[in-house]
């Protein structure tokens, strides 16, 4: 099939499974298409997918039949609710999803982290070229109270849950450090790389995080968590590279665990701790 017909096909598996229904007029407004194409797409799907369907005459809508399995794609709980989240923290409209009957929904707010449009597109363009550029720099080191202009090498970009920062050389400091996109306020004088990406040895290289339930909480306690975390015999392996291990650790508050926290507050523990801490160490140093 042709990429345009699938993901029609998919479409119509998307809402009969998220939103218990679709018609011809859904198809047309999603996708641009005409009522004749519609009623093909609808067609060939009950062709595809036989028994999926359920047309109610006096709706003059389909619904999905109680042997319903979607064929197109699979059922994702995340796939809904990245796009239901999107729409919640409007960073996408509603009509550029595949969302229609949405339920109420929001999200915590987080202070937007302004980037300017001008400097990203510079990073971008170094990164592709391979070169250095000087930025000028906020930095909240006590030593460096006002921006400075510091030359470095970008390569990568990385995102802490929280906020943006590019991954580069320094040249002043000549290691791989993160920069925050936000602190970035100018950008100038394109130049020779400082070193290869190859070289960042912290970024290239992956730690294998494993985590559990926290051993206080009670059996069924631990067994909640373990479903939760998606964990396969009370453990999951988590690949992450040692550039990102501490605002791991800061994202899942595994670190600064105070003596009155209650084991609710920390439910899952990183099993090879000794092995996290020395990797984070060295990342970090």
């Amino acid at each position: 099939m042709r990429w345009g017909v699938e993901q029609r096909l998919e479409f119509i598996d998307f809402r009969l499974l998220w939103e218990g229904g679709i018609n011809r007029a859904d198809i047309m407004a999603a996708f641009g298409v005409s009522v004749p194409q519609a009623s093909k797409d609808l067609s060939l799907y009950e062709e595809k997918a036989p028994g999926n369907l359920q047309y109610d005459k006096r709706e003059k809508r389909y619904f999905p039949s109680a042997a319903f399995r979607p064929r197109f794609l699979k059922p994702e709980a995340d796939r809904y609710l990245a796009q239901l989240r999107s729409v919640s923290d409007d960073i996408v409209p509603v009509d550029e999803t595949w969302l229609s009957d949405m339920p109420e929904a929001d999200s915590m707010p987080i202070p937007h982290r302004s980037v300017d449009a001008d400097v990203l597109r510079t990073l971008l363009k170094c990164i592709r070229q391979k070169h250095s550029i000087e930025v000028c720099y906020q930095s909240m080191n006590a030593e460096r109270p006002e921006p400075t202009w510091r030359r470095i090498t970008p390569h990568a970009f990385g995102h802490d849950g929280l906020r943006w920062h590019v991954r580069a050389f320094c040249h002043i400091d000549e290691k791989f450090k993160d920069f925050i996109l936000s602190r970035c306020l100018d950008t100038r004088n394109e130049g020779e790389p400082g070193a290869s990406p190859d070289d960042d040895i912290f970024w290239q290289e992956i730690f294998e995080v494993v985590l559990s339930p926290n051993p206080k909480l009670s059996k069924s306690q631990r067994d909640v968590i373990a479903k939760d975390y998606n964990m396969d015999g009370h453990r999951v392996v988590v690949p992450i590279r040692k550039a990102l291990l501490y605002y791991f650790q800061k994202r899942l508050r595994l670190d600064g665990i105070s003596a009155l926290d209650g084991p609710h507050e920390t439910p899952v523990i990183i099993e090879n701790h000794e092995a996290f801490a020395c990797a984070l160490a060295e990342a970090t140093s």
